[in-house]
């Protein structure tokens, strides 16, 4: 694979931070002014704060700003929040609504071709794609921003897309070896089943062209970047974005992966403290917050992501200047206490991951005896479970063990042979919560 350092936007993605700094503020002015005079939600927030536009001056007054939450966009439920009118938008995309109404975004023009389709493009350059790599999008496409968002970006660049979506799986292995794919663009964990059956129907290596992945939609861990990286002999890239802020390209990796880089002309991060909103020190990790500079459809202040972060705001060795942020850790409200002991799921995995015999494959299931209490479903990989058949007990003793020395909880492992855990066609669903069943 090409380790090849390559800019969609060179003179943006390496402008110096003074140079800006300076655009941020003068975005974010036109941000407030924009929500504050076409959004009523903001106009009331900016009163009952006794502020207005004009009380924004630098960065540092950006803490006197409203953080606007997933909830505002509920109680503004369809289009309240826009700022501009349905004639100005060409598309609208929801989220699932698992947990409530939908959150409903809306992009104009500008939002779509000079903010979302400039943003992949670079995302996917940086990430190592580039002009005649054939790339097949295996997110979904429909009312989740994924597909959509990777294929235009993918376009943009001149990249010949394959517009999958999830599923199918035999048709995705076909495609890979018929249409010569060289790029891969999916869930972590669908990726990891892809690479699985690959593995299982003994493909050879040269029939399969992929140099590059990019992953994203679901947190993964960096020792399940390992574990893609050597399953499917290619360069594992983390994607991030949310269909509040933008869709997939808000940030990502580049080719050396330390770190993804916040496109910042167009959306200023912050890390604040969970329970008190106020800015943590740098380099300290709390909530991820973005301001929409740019979007005019459904502009946002501050909307706090509740996804666990850092930023980083050195140079990167790609030569982009634009702030990175770590990969994410979890979600503040994906948290579970356990014993009084604080865990996230993201903790689990990096612990599974770096274990021999261990499969991408596992559930985290919580229950309530007397108290809360965590079993971890683990799968094997087929020679572990083959080879290991007398050692298994000795093998779940030692999971457990490393589980306790990071999490000093005890957790109940559960070896399970491999195929037993269900596949994960788009977002996987790791975690079981029985006791919000009691």
């Amino acid at each position: 694979m090409a380790d090849q350092v390559r800019y969609w936007n060179k003179e943006i993605e390496t402008m110096s931070r003074d140079k800006l700094k300076d655009l941020q503020v003068r975005r974010f002015k036109e941000l407030a002014k924009r929500c504050y005079t076409k959004v009523k939600h903001y106009k009331q927030k900016f009163t009952e704060m006794k502020i207005t536009p004009d009380d924004f001056k630098t960065l540092d007054d950006l803490k006197r700003f409203p953080v606007t939450i997933k909830n505002d966009l509920r109680d503004n439920y369809p289009f309240g929040l826009f700022a501009e009118p349905l004639d100005n938008i060409i598309r609208i995309h929801a989220s699932s609504g698992t947990t409530g109404k939908p959150t409903v975004v809306g992009y104009t023009k500008h939002d779509i071709e000079d903010v979302w389709t400039e943003c992949m493009a670079r995302s996917l350059v940086a990430a190592g794609a580039w002009r005649g790599d054939v790339l097949q999008n295996a997110y979904g496409y429909g009312l989740f921003t994924g597909g959509l968002g990777i294929h235009y970006g993918a376009e943009r660049i001149g990249a010949a897309v394959i517009p999958m979506s999830g599923g199918n799986t035999d048709r995705q292995l076909m495609l890979f070896q018929d249409f010569g794919s060289t790029v891969l663009t999916c869930t972590p964990s669908f990726a990891a089943y892809l690479g699985e059956l690959i593995k299982q129907q003994d493909i050879k290596p040269e029939k399969i062209k992929l140099h590059t992945g990019v992953f994203g939609a679901e947190f993964w861990t960096e020792n399940m970047r390992k574990k893609l990286e050597e399953l499917l002999h290619i360069r594992a890239i983390d994607i991030y974005g949310l269909s509040e802020i933008l869709g997939p390209g808000v940030s990502d990796d580049c080719i050396f992966k330390k770190g993804l880089h916040i496109w910042e002309d167009h959306f200023y991060p912050e890390i604040i403290d969970g329970k008190t909103k106020e800015p943590v020190a740098p380099g300290e990790s709390g909530e991820l917050v973005f301001s929409t500079l740019t979007k005019e459809g459904i502009p946002l202040i501050r909307y706090t992501t509740k996804d666990i972060s850092s930023l980083d705001y050195e140079k990167c060795e790609c030569g982009r200047t634009h702030t990175r942020h770590a990969k994410i850790a979890g979600r503040s409200d994906d948290m579970m206490k356990i014993k009084g002991i604080n865990v996230f799921p993201s903790q689990i995995e990096y612990v599974l991951m770096k274990i021999p015999g261990v499969a991408e494959h596992y559930e985290i299931i919580v229950e309530r005896d007397i108290l809360d209490k965590i079993k971890v479903r683990v799968e094997l990989t087929p020679k572990t479970f083959s080879d290991r058949m007398s050692e298994l007990e000795n093998l779940k003793k030692s999971v457990e063990k490393e589980l306790y020395n990071t999490l000093q909880i005890n957790v109940n492992v559960e070896l399970v042979p491999p195929g037993t855990i269900p596949r994960s066609m788009g977002k996987a669903k790791r975690v079981i919560d029985l006791r919000k069943e009691g």
